[in-house]
This record gives C-alpha cells, structure tokens and sequence, in this order.
C-alpha cells in the first residue's frame, strides 16, 4: 500500500505541473510551439468550456484510478501464489447494485454541467453588435449590418514580408474583423459556395457557415487583443489558407474604426464588393 500511495501522489503531482505547463504554453489568442493545452480563454463560454474540461479530465482520471488501484489489489492479494484457494461466492446483491446505481450517478454528474453548457452556448442573449462572416473560397467577408452599408474581404497575407510585427505566418490577414471589448457580439455565418465553419478557439466558438443557410454563435471578448482562427471545414484546397482575425479593442476605438470602415468599405449594391465578383467583371 506504501508504494501505491507515491505511485498516486507522483501521478497527481505530474497532472499538476502538466496543467500548470498547458497555461504557459497555450498561446494569447494564438496557438504557439509546444502548447499543451486550450489556447487562453478570452470570453464567458471559453471558461466554462475549460472549467468542464478540467472537471470531466479529473472525474475522468479518479475512475481510472480507482480500477487501477482495484486491479492492483486483485493481482497481489488473489493471484494463485497468495490465494491458493479462490473464493466460489457468486450474485453478490449489493455489488450488483452498485455497479449499477454509481455509474448512473457518474453519468448524470456530467450530464448536468455539459446541458448548462450547451445552453450557454446556443442561447444568444440580446446582442450589442451584428457580424455577418460570410465563408467563400478561400477567405471570408465580413457585414456589419447595425452599423451601415460596408463590408469587406478578409484575405490571408501570402507575402511573410508584408506581415506586421503582431502577426503570424498563415494567420494574419489584410483586413481583420474588429469588434468592441465587453460587448455582445452576434455572429451570423452563412457560406458562399462550399460549406465552411467560423471557429475561435480563444472564443469557444465554432459554428458551419453553409450556402442558403444562417447559422448564428455569439462571444463576449473580455480583453482586448488579436485572436486567430481558421475555417475548420473541408472546404477545397486552400482550405489551410483561410485564416479568421478578430481585432477586440475599446469602445471609441472601435467607433472610430466604423467611421473609417464607412468611407473605405461603403457598399454599393450596384457594384461587386468581394474579390470574386470583382473578378467576374473584370472577366466579362
């Protein structure tokens, strides 16, 4: 039993610094080398996401244990050297019962925080800001229907010249989607051409964007900064290259972005607005 009892206290203490390495290692708003866990949390559904985690890895790891510790036993007290003579008990009522009502429980003990967490997650509350993130092969434009006629393409940054100190390789973008910090932003996802799926890791969002069809998540950023994210469908071969950038920044910084949004981007209905549709015109 002594030597039980280290193999649990070094296997706990292990856990410990693993997760304690995942905080470090999980990058801000990015992934970065040798990330062991979940990327930083940045809104109130991506820390009730990692709080779930953590208590279904622990629930999950204490039942592992506790058969190991059972099958431990069995191998040194009931191995045929030590019990010669095995036992011919059968029906044990009370083990029956048991192995019965203790998994229910277990189950219904993950049910109950993984349904508030769904719920948490699909029911949108009354938003601030509207975005429309339209997937299109391969990059996404972006609406801001609540805050006039604009929108703009959104395309990854080939040329690792022409990137900025803040921006990765194969995530930074020409023109990033900028939202208000603390503030509730709707996010409507529709695709183009193929079906596509808007995910932000650091957010807890990760929803398809499929043609004729609108699908909607909403997050709450609670810091400012940039945070990065792909299409997580299959969508074609540049399916790699189409990265999501989502600036968070103070309330009057953000309305003096929409100003300036409104001048660069403001939408004519009779024109073409996306790279796409410009090309067709071009073509004809």
């Amino acid at each position: 039993m002594f030597v039980l009892k280290r193999l649990t206290a070094a296997a706990v203490t292990f856990g410990a610094l693993l997760a304690g390495l995942g905080v470090v290692w999980a990058g801000d708003g990015r992934p970065s080398e040798w990330q062991f866990s979940f990327q930083q949390s940045a809104t109130p559904v991506m820390d009730e996401i990692v709080k779930f985690h953590t208590y279904l890895l622990y629930t999950i790891t204490a039942i592992a244990g506790f058969v190991l510790v059972l099958l431990l036993i069995v191998m040194v007290r009931f191995n045929a050297r030590s019990n010669p003579t095995p036992s011919r008990t059968t029906h044990n009522t009370w083990i029956e019962i048991l192995w019965t009502v203790v998994p229910v429980m277990i189950l219904v003990a993950i049910a109950i925080p993984s349904f508030k967490l769904l719920f948490l997650q699909l029911n949108v509350p009354a938003p601030d800001l509207t975005v429309k993130a339209t997937g299109k092969q391969w990059y996404w434009t972006y609406t801001y229907p609540d805050n006039g006629k604009f929108e703009f393409d959104s395309l990854l940054v080939r040329d690792a010249s022409k990137l900025r100190d803040d921006q990765p390789r194969l995530l930074g973008v020409d023109n990033e989607m900028v939202v208000p910090v603390n503030k509730t932003v709707r996010v409507l996802t529709t695709g183009a051409d193929v079906i596509h799926s808007f995910a932000v890791p650091s957010f807890g969002i990760k929803i398809d964007a499929i043609p004729g069809r609108v699908n909607e998540t909403w997050f709450k950023a609670t810091r400012t900064g940039i945070y990065y994210g792909q299409c997580s469908e299959l969508c074609g071969k540049d399916h790699a290259f189409m990265p999501i950038a989502v600036r968070v920044v103070g309330e009057q910084e953000f309305a003096t972005w929409v100003e300036q949004a409104k001048q660069k981007w403001a939408r004519d209905d009779r024109t073409p607005t996306s790279v796409a549709a410009a090309q067709q015109s071009a073509v004809r």
